[in-house]
């Protein structure tokens, strides 16, 4: 499969500041299959060692501090020489063993011309504690689900190298925008865990897919009751739980009292921070003053939750396909479409997008570019009616402002409207 993130693991093998690296995120978003991948094609050879599979694993890192020496005994068990410019080291589900990864510190200051790749589940719930990692010591890459266009790469090659030239301000052919949204629907059904876009590609059947994402659901949750840490799991589950109801609502404010009667923040906002860091969940705030810079004017206490992936949100909203496929109309189709642009628009700007909601106004996302204020109108549709986008336009004049909707790539009055299926382009375009 095509992943964005290929292009920064051969920038970091050839930074000569090379760090070793970890990649984050979610559980199943295709992280060790990368690294495989990468050794494979990038290496002469790699090690691969597994810490939730080989249970003495741990023990060499817990009885060594020196990377050289635990070098030698990896290479003892993995019954070959590892060379420092030709082999790539792998650790996998890193987070089952503390001694390795604090030990990343020790080969980043005494054995440098290693080139070592670590990555687990839950990772990012450790890496939200400076405490449980080497700080400064590690190079970090996100890796999400498929983007819209890495899902495109993989269901329709063709229709894809038509979607890549797609150039600013460019006229896209009625023929290829009908095809384009097409894929868009099915990606909303399928979404971007790797898994099911491999079952796609090669059985098309939606029974698979449901299938998959029910398992991927109860893995997840099984994740939590797993957390022995101080946060209750039991509260982590409730609020992964209540994400469909809390974006079913008009008002997408997260309510603490959506997830049982009486709920108070402080009983649920640490089962939140676990969600967030562990990659499951996307947090977006509301800030006070649409201005630059956003983070200077975010409400910590005013925000809303979205899920990781759009597919997997319809799946536990239960959403009937024929709904997506047939174009009508849903509740639930605003919330379903903003989790899917911010999924796209996720990395593409350096400060995360916002939302603005004053009295009864919103705009459902801003958008940092530079010093300037994208303000941003989220359409399932082809409906252009958004009063508030209107009168914020009107009253602020930004530079830029975007709409997206199933509408045509189209400039008019103010407004650019960028087709849905464009989202993961939106800094290329603007």
């Amino acid at each position: 499969m095509k992943r964005n993130v290929w292009d920064k693991l051969i920038a970091w093998k050839s930074d000569p500041e090379r760090k070793p690296l970890i990649l984050k995120g979610a559980r199943q978003v295709g992280k060790t299959w990368l690294m495989h991948e990468f050794g494979r094609t990038q290496y002469q050879n790699y090690v691969y060692f597994n810490f939730d599979e080989e249970d003495q694993l741990a023990s060499i890192f817990e009885a060594n501090k020196n990377p050289q020496r635990i070098i030698d005994l990896l290479g003892v068990l993995a019954d070959q020489k590892i060379d420092p410019e030709t082999t790539l080291i792998l650790f996998d589900e890193i987070q089952e063993c503390s001694a390795a990864l604090n030990a990343l510190k020790y080969f980043r200051e005494k054995a440098g011309k290693y080139h070592v790749i670590a990555a687990g589940s839950l990772l990012g719930t450790l890496l939200a504690s400076p405490k449980s990692y080497p700080v400064g010591q590690v190079n970090l890459i996100d890796v999400q689900p498929l983007f819209f266009d890495e899902f495109l790469a993989a269901v329709d090659e063709p229709l894809y190298g038509y979607y890549a030239q797609i150039q600013r301000e460019q006229r896209i052919e009625e023929i290829f925008h009908s095809r384009l949204l097409e894929a868009y629907n099915y990606y909303l059904i399928i979404g971007g865990l790797p898994e099911c876009v491999a079952s796609w590609v090669q059985y098309k059947d939606p029974r698979r897919i449901r299938q998959i994402q029910d398992e991927l659901v109860t893995i997840y949750e099984n994740d939590f009751s797993k957390h022995n840490g101080k946060i209750h799991s039991g509260r982590i589950l409730m609020v992964f739980r209540s994400i469909v109801s809390q974006l079913g609502k008009e008002n997408e404010k997260f309510i603490y009292g959506c997830i049982k009667e009486g709920a108070r923040a402080r009983e649920f906002e640490e089962a939140i921070e676990w969600l967030v860091s562990a990659g499951m969940l996307n947090r977006v705030y509301n800030v006070s003053k649409p201005e630059h810079p956003l983070k200077a004017f975010e409400e910590t206490g005013y925000f809303k939750l979205f899920l990781f992936d759009t597919g997997l949100l319809k799946h536990m909203a239960a959403i009937d396909n024929a709904a997506i496929l047939l174009k009508s109309d849903y509740q639930f189709k605003g919330a379903l479409t903003e989790n899917f642009v911010l999924q796209q628009l996720h990395g593409q700007f350096e400060a995360p997008p916002c939302f603005f909601a004053k009295g009864r106004g919103e705009i459902d996302f801003l958008l940092q570019n530079g010093v300037e204020i994208i303000p941003v109108e989220v359409k399932g549709g082809e409906d252009k009616s958004a009063s508030s986008f209107k009168a914020y336009i009107k009253n602020r004049q930004p530079q830029t402002a975007v709409r997206f909707s199933k509408r045509g790539y189209v400039t008019d009055g103010g407004i650019t409207n960028i087709p849905l299926y464009l989202a993961a382009m939106t800094g290329k375009l603007v």
